[in-house]
């Protein structure tokens, strides 16, 4: 009978996933040659040929697909068993690999991180400034555990199979203007018609956010907005809107404590909002996992938001 590595067989997953020996070793912290050294072993332990070379790079074989396949199922296995065995337990331990994009990294996850740890010492707590999309092989893999991810109103995000979306908050977007601008002056709500000739600054083109306010100047001020500077940092975004005179529109969670330099403003006539939601596999939560969104959402509630409790 075969018997089968886990580890080895991880990697192989990874590498289905992933597509390179190089984004695999990245990813896990080995080098290539150790990556293709275990893959190696796996295909003297399973008999079979499950790489081949493809240019550069490889790709697995029909066998390598196969085996990827249970790949997956044995390894949830494992995971759903050492899930179940945490529970038993009357302390909470576990692993935590969490990540968010820069307003709910900083806002969110950091506060979570720190009130879990002193709630559950046994809890290890792993968090990285990250896009969905830079976590989609994580997640799909189980070496991420969960992001914070965004989405703006009129533009929802694709669902890949095998995640769970929850809503975590839902947030009105803000026009943020420079504080000597005549119609930050007037106070009230800002018509977008009325910002027809000003200069933009969104991130970068091709994000959520970009979309959001092209797509809002389109449809609420009947215009193509000139967007001059792109900035996925809101620090830097503030900072244009300073020193330069451009206009932004975003979420509340990114807004600085009260600044002299900066008026915030509602838009005239809409509500504007984006909803941060918390990416997860699909699969039964684990009590690490349990805790840690337990403690980002009395952070939200803490900061006022609205909060959605996610589904075990």
């Amino acid at each position: 009978m075969v018997t089968f590595d886990l580890h080895r067989l991880r990697l192989l997953r990874e590498l289905a996933e992933r597509g390179t020996l190089g984004a695999v070793a990245t990813a896990l912290g080995y080098s290539p040659s150790a990556v293709s050294q275990q893959l190696g072993v796996l295909e003297r332990e399973a008999g079979a040929r499950l790489l081949e070379k493809a240019g550069r790079g490889v790709r697995l074989t029909d066998a390598g697909r196969l085996l990827a396949q249970h790949a997956r199922l044995l390894l949830a296995a494992a995971e759903a068993a050492a899930s179940d065995l945490a529970a038993l337990g009357e302390e909470v331990r576990g692993t935590v690999r969490a990540g968010g994009l820069q307003s709910a990294a900083r806002r969110l996850l950091v506060p979570a991180a720190a009130r879990t740890m002193a709630e559950h010492p046994r809890v290890r707590l792993e968090v990285s400034e990250l896009e969905l999309e830079q976590a989609l092989p994580g997640l799909r893999t189980g070496t991420v555990d969960l992001v914070i991810s965004d989405e703006y109103d009129g533009h929802p995000r694709p669902r890949p199979a095998g995640l769970r979306f929850a809503p975590l908050l839902e947030e009105p977007s803000k026009l943020v203007l420079p504080a000597a601008h005549p119609l930050a002056q007037r106070g009230g709500p800002v018509p977008l018609g009325a910002l027809r000739e000003e200069a933009w600054v969104t991130s970068a083109e091709g994000t959520g956010h970009h979309a959001m306010v092209v797509g809002t100047c389109r449809a609420l001020g009947g215009y193509e907005p000139d967007v001059r500077h792109r900035a996925g940092d809101a620090e830097i975004q503030f900072e244009l809107v300073r020193t330069t005179g451009a206009v932004a529109l975003l979420p509340a969670l990114t807004l600085p404590a009260a600044d002299a330099t900066l008026a915030v403003r509602d838009v005239a006539g809409a509500v504007l909002g984006r909803r941060l939601v918390a990416v997860t596999r699909d699969v039964p939560t684990t009590p690490a996992l349990s805790a840690f969104l337990a403690a980002i959402q009395a952070q939200i509630h803490r900061l006022g938001g609205r909060g959605v409790a996610p589904r075990s």
